[in-house]
C-alpha cells in the first residue's frame, strides 16, 4: 500500500514495530513503534509517559516526511 501511495506522488512514513517486514514490502521511510497491540504506547504507563512517547514518535515521523532520502531509511527514536 505504501508503495502505491508514493507512486501517486505522496510522501509516506511507515510507523511499524516489524521494521524488517516494512523493508521487505518496500517502505522508504520507517519509524519504529513499540508493539503490535500498542504501537504508540503502553497502557500500563502513566498518561504523561504515553503522551511523551507519542509526541516524540509523531515528531520523528514528521521529520521523516521532511527528509530527502535516496534509499530505504529507518529513522531513529530516543526510547
Amino acid at each position: 500500500m505504501v508503495k502505491e501511495v508514493e507512486k501517486a506522488g505522496f510522501t509516506v512514513v511507515q510507523m511499524a514495530n516489524l521494521i524488517p517486514v516494512a523493508q521487505t514490502v518496500g517502505a522508504n521511510r520507517m519509524v519504529p513503534t513499540i508493539s503490535i497491540p500498542y504501537p504508540l504506547g503502553n497502557p500500563s504507563d502513566t498518561l504523561e509517559e504515553q503522551f511523551k512517547l507519542r509526541h516524540h514518535r509523531v515528531g520523528v515521523a514528521l521529520e521523516a516526511l521532511e527528509t530527502d532520502i535516496t534509499e530505504q531509511t529507518v529513522f531513529k527514536v530516543k526510547f
